[in-house]
Formats: structure tokens, C-alpha cells, sequence
């Protein structure tokens, strides 16, 4: 089939480079020429493992331009998978959605399908097809369904090609029947239903992920008070069917652009409808103040971070990705500098995207070696490979204060306690190998016990 994508950034372009995989034509179009011209060279303007050697191997069935006519005036799926970035409410900005959707329907010649794949509030997809109508330039019919994308940053190619189900919010046995064609040769199951309940399944899943991670993070702030171990207590929840062992890793908390973002929109459409989200309430609250879980740590050490030397490992929102929207680091380095320490970082991607926010305040750091010699406190806020095989027992070797505080349970408690480091994670016991030296509060007490 001839498909357009509006929209090159994350679901756009792994979307229309796993399209093509499958053997559709795909004409992308995108209001940034840059991103563009680095396509068209074959370069991906976004780190995802593999989706820059999806595009090479798939160049001759992509196109990638600025020109809506080019991309759309013959396609017989359209999908608008652009940005819709959150207002400071909570609501959700659709100025791209809408603007897509006017280029779509002033340039398209022929009968077709637009599909939105945007993640979009409730009701939008009726709204969008009205949008169409109105400003249609020639008499073609077009419908529009919900198509909503369930791809996760780091493993987007494999969500999109082995995806778990496929979602088709359609008003006609037409419309059924055309985006069938589209996805039949992924081989994979299909829900197909109207387009609010469609839209619905996208914000009622991933807000229900935020809900199990937020609930798993207060249980390992509990297992820490009565002295339970969070890593079994997860292994012996996850063996239960009805639950699962998927999120139930503990943690600081999720960032990325879906979580935050859509439990704030979900919130933001209950109270439209004078209705209190309890439940999504409370993970938010968790999961702000597990962002700084860390720092509140740290101050069982010290009073204040100022004139330390402070290593922080691993800048993005999880591993796989470059994205650092949401990430807790962030937080956190926020922080460090409010209260004058001197910061080192490392990141094996993220450092470039970091720069935008701190682009001189902090040092960056090419190797994890580099970041915590001469440390005085080191935090892990990103579980990436190379932080999980680094040698534990360089960390009492290379730091002023072998003090690890880490996020994101990289290490073994007993390869904490072999490298002689005091080692915090979440919901797991303390390794600390001067137990007598654990509740002072000075830095002068800690850095030269």
C-alpha cells in the first residue's frame, strides 16, 4: 500500500521504518527540514538501537520530504503521528495535530484512511475527522480511525513488529477492513472497536504501568523499614499470573515523554468530567517524591552538598534511549547545584540532549572512571550495560568516599559488601561496611573517618 506518516519524530519515523520493513511504500512528511535532509541522508535524527539500519535497509520504499502534496495527494493510509506536548494544566496541545490534519485535507486527491496514532485526549479523533471536512479542498471521502502506538524507547522495533495487539478505533467495516491491510502482514492480534474506546485503551494502559511502578517504589520504601528484601518480594509477586513480574522493578521513579505526560492527561480529563482519579492521583505523588529518593539518602551522610565533589551515573529515563524528558537525574542534578557541589557526569547517549539544559554548569565526563575519581558521593539514576558490568570494587578504588547511591539496584548487596563501599539502593538492606559511621550527619565526619 502507498502509506504517509505525518510526523519524523519517535512513533512517526520507527512507525513508517517498521511499515516499510513490512513491504509498504511510506512517504514521510515533517515540518523540520534538518531532520529531513539528515533522512534523506539515510542518518536518524533520534537515537533508537537498530532503526537507523531499518531505514538504510529499507531506503528505496522510503521517502522522506517537507511537501504534504509530495507525501499525502495519492496515499491510501495516512497517519498523523505527530507531537502533542502537555500544557501546564495537564491537557494535551494538539496545534500539531490540527495543523496535520488541515495540510491533509488540502492536499489529498484520492479516497482514504487517516489514521491518528498520536496520543490524543479522548474525542479527538471524531474531532479530527470533523477538522478534515471542513477544510477539504477536493470531494474524496475520507475516515478517520484511532491507532494508537504501545512502543516503549529502546525497544520500539521489536514493540512495533511483535507488538502485543493491534488497536483500531473504527466507525465503518471500510475503515476496518483498509487498516487490516496495513497491519496483516505483522501477524498479530487485533482490538477493534470505536475510536474513544480505542483512544481510551492508549492513556488506560501505560497510566495503569505508572500506577504498578509507583505502587512497587512504595513497597521498597517499606521493605526498607521492616528490613524485606523489594528484588524478592517482586520475584514472588511477578510469579503470580494475575500480576506479572513487568515493572515490578523498583526504583526512582519513571520519567520519558508517556508516563508523565499522559497521567497528567488522564487526570486532566477526569476533572473535565468532575471526576477524581484517585488512584493516578496517588502514583503521581509517588513518584515525584521518589524522583529525589537519593538526595534524602544522602543527607543521612552529609548536611549539605556544598564544595562536594558529586559523580552521577547515567542521565536518561532508562537505558536504550537518548530521551532525558522527565528523567529523574534531572531532578536530582537540580539540586547538587542548588546547594554548590561540584558535579561529573557520564551518560553513553545522553549527555548531547543534557547539554541543552546544563550546558556549563556541570562537567561531562567521557568514561564512568573519569566521573567518580576522587568522588565524594557517586548516584545511579540509569541502569545502562555499562554501569551494571562496572567493577564494583572501582569505586573503592578510584572515590575519595566509596558512598554509591544507587537508583536503580545495579549491583548485588554481596558485591557491594566484597568491595568494602557503603552501597544504598531501593528497598534493600544498607551495605555499610562502618555501621557506627552511618548516622553522622558532617562531611568532615564522613570524608575522613
Amino acid at each position: 500500500m502507498d502509506i504517509a506518516v505525518a510526523g519524523v519524530g519517535y512513533v512517526g519515523l520507527v512507525t513508517a521504518a517498521c511499515l516499510a520493513e513490512k513491504g509498504h511504500k511510506v512517504a514521510c512528511v515533517d515540518v523540520d527540514v534538518e531532520k529531513v535532509v539528515l533522512l534523506q541522508r539515510g542518518k536518524s535524527p533520534i537515537y533508537e538501537p537498530g532503526l537507523e539500519e531499518l531505514i538504510r535497509k529499507n531506503r528505496e520504499r522510503l521517502l522522506f520530504t517537507t511537501d504534504y502534496a509530495a507525501a499525502c495527494r495519492r496515499a491510501d493510509v495516512i497517519i498523523i503521528a505527530v507531537g502533542t506536548p502537555e500544557e501546564p494544566d495537564g491537557s494535551v496541545n494538539l496545534r500539531y495535530v490540527w495543523e496535520a490534519a488541515k495540510q491533509i485535507a488540502q492536499t489529498v486527491e484520492k479516497d482514504c484512511v487517516v489514521a491518528v496514532k498520536s496520543t490524543v485526549p479522548v474525542g479527538t479523533s471524531d474531532q479530527v475527522e470533523r477538522w478534515i471536512y471542513e477544510h477539504r479542498k477536493h470531494p474524496v471521502h475520507i475516515e478517520v480511525v484511532a491507532n494508537p502506538e504501545f512502543l516503549s524507547q529502546g525497544t520500539a522495533i521489536k514493540d512495533t513488529l511483535h507488538a502485543s495487539r493491534i488497536v483500531l478505533g473504527v466507525e465503518s467495516p471500510h475503515a476496518e477492513k483498509v487498516m487490516k491491510e496495513v497491519y496483516d502482514p505483522f501477524y498479530l492480534p487485533y482490538v477493534v472497536t470505536d475510536r474513544k474506546s480505542a483512544e481510551m485503551v492508549k492513556y488506560a494502559s501505560n497510566v495503569f504501568l505508572a500506577l504498578k511502578i509507583s505502587y512497587i517504589n512504595e513497597i521498597a520504601n517499606l521493605c526498607e523499614m521492616v528490613g524485606a528484601n523489594i528484588e524478592d518480594v517482586a520475584e514472588g509477586m511477578g510469579m503470580d499470573p494475575r500480576i506479572g513480574s513487568r515493572f515490578l522493578r523498583a526504583g526512582i521513579g519513571y520519567g520519558g515523554s508517556c508516563f508523565p505526560k499522559d497521567t497528567k492527561a488522564l487526570r486532566w480529563l477526569a476533572d473535565g468530567c468532575d471526576y477524581e482519579l484517585k488512584t493516578v492521583q496517588a502514583a503521581m505523588e509517588v513518584n515525584e517524591s521518589q524522583k529525589v529518593k537519593l538526595i534524602e539518602k544522602a543527607r543521612t551522610y552529609v548536611s549539605h552538598f556544598r564544595g562536594l565533589e558529586v559523580a552521577v551515573l547515567g542521565l536518561t529515563f532508562k537505558p536504550g534511549t537518548d530521551d532525558i524528558r522527565e528523567a529523574p537525574s534531572l531532578a536530582n542534578i537540580a539540586v547538587l547545584l542548588e546547594e554548590g557541589a561540584n558535579v561529573r557526569v557520564w551518560d553513553p547517549v545522553g549527555m548531547e540532549n543534557a547539554k541543552r539544559v546544563f550546558p556549563k554548569e556541570i562537567t561531562y565526563c567521557s568514561t564512568i572512571e573519569e566521573a567518580v575519581a576522587n568522588a565524594d558521593i557517586c548516584f545511579i539514576f540509569t541502569e545502562w550495560p555499562e554501569i551494571r558490568q562496572f567493577d564494583v570494587r572501582q569505586y573503592a578504588n578510584l572515590m575519595k568516599t566509596p558512598l554509591v547511591l544507587d537508583g536503580r539496584n545495579c549491583y548485588s548487596l554481596a558485591s557491594a559488601r566484597e568491595a568494602g563501599i557503603i552501597y544504598e539502593s531501593i528497598g534493600r538492606k544498607r551495605v555499610c561496611p562502618a555501621e557506627d559511621h552511618y548516622r553522622l550527619r558532617e562531611h568532615e565526619d564522613v570524608l575522613n573517618r
